[in-house]
């Protein structure tokens, strides 16, 4: 799935609650020559529902689900919803998942969060075998006839896999078609695009499409902009559970990790100590335009094939216009 063309992305997070401002972006988005929308599912909107509004105020921009947690749906439904989003897109749809997180898991669905690289891995077989035409494979033997989808999608649906670990990350090799990484250091790509590369060819298949989820914080002043970074990092390492405070300490920024909790013993302070700068500049395309950029830049050299800028949430729209047009397709 290599493409030579440079391909951009764009998406918003589940705390983006405002369904105009959503569908703005998404317009925004196809107006400045972005390739793809991503919206990500938590426990605000159905992500289906605006989505299908999407699909019909745009035309060209792909649209997708960036991401939705298995634990809120079962394969079937999660099927049903990539082909009715499909046909109402006209085959601009592809399917992000990701095993979410304890908080979204027990927190919202109250369902236990065990065995998520495994609970991944089941789901997206049974939702490609519902893609394809087959029955579901039933996990019971006896008192059930298992079922195909009445409805078939006539354009193939790419599944976007959300994995940070080696052994979820090899998975999406297998199966997934495009590998979608969120808050990834971009030091850690390389051993990342590694492990893809080893589980494609356990099952012989084409690498999927490496299209990191990074966040964005770009702003005229560098100050405006060091402060909404600082509020992604903060946020994600004090608020989100322990998965990307873990996958920072297996990569070697322990000790970045640890200043940035010491400093915030609330999750209100969002304070990025200097001694903690690498995790800024690793995870966070920001800074004033040219600075953020050459960033992006950067992770294109480093092997991204259609980046995602994630937009933070509850900002004004003519902030998040600025960001979007500082980084258009063509412009970099």
């Amino acid at each position: 799935m290599l493409d030579s063309k440079r391909q951009l992305a764009v998406g918003v997070t589940p705390m983006e609650t405002r369904r105009e401002v959503v569908l703005h972006v998404a317009r925004k988005a196809e107006e400045l020559g972005y390739d793809a929308f991503a919206l990500a599912e938590g426990w605000g909107h159905d992500a289906g529902v605006l989505l299908a509004e999407i699909a019909g105020q745009t035309e060209h921009i792909r649209i997708g689900t960036g991401v939705l947690n298995v634990w809120g749906r079962s394969p079937a439904t999660i099927a049903m919803l990539a082909t009715s989003l499909a046909e109402v897109s006209k085959g601009r749809f592809f399917l992000g998942l990701g095993s979410g997180s304890p908080p979204l898991a027990e927190g919202f669905h109250d369902v236990p969060f065990r065995e998520p690289v495994a609970t991944l891995e089941a789901t997206v077989r049974q939702v490609r075998r519902l893609l394809n035409g087959d029955r579901i494979e039933p996990s019971r033997t006896e008192g059930s006839r298992p079922l195909a989808l009445a409805v078939r999608s006539t354009s193939n649906i790419p599944i976007y896999l959300a994995a940070l670990g080696p052994k979820s990350t090899r998975m999406c090799g297998e199966l997934g078609d495009a590998w979608s990484p969120f808050l990834l250091p971009a030091a850690g790509l390389a051993d990342g695009i590694g492990w893809i590369e080893e589980g494609a060819r356990r099952t012989d298949r084409t690498r999927p499409l490496v299209c990191p989820s990074m966040p964005i914080a770009v702003a005229a002043r560098s100050g405006a902009a060091r402060e909404i970074a600082s509020w992604w990092v903060v946020f994600y390492l004090v608020s989100m559970g322990p998965l990307y405070r873990e996958t920072l300490r297996r990569l070697g920024y322990g000790a970045a990790v640890d200043e940035v909790l010491a400093a915030n013993p609330t999750p209100r302070t969002f304070v990025v100590p200097a001694q903690a700068q690498a995790l800024l500049d690793e995870l966070i395309v920001w800074g004033e335009p040219d600075r953020a950029g050459a960033t992006l830049d950067s992770w294109y050299d480093a092997g991204a094939q259609m980046p995602i800028l994630i937009l933070p949430p509850g900002r004004d729209v003519e902030t998040l216009d600025y960001m979007l047009e500082a980084l258009q397709p063509g412009l970099i």
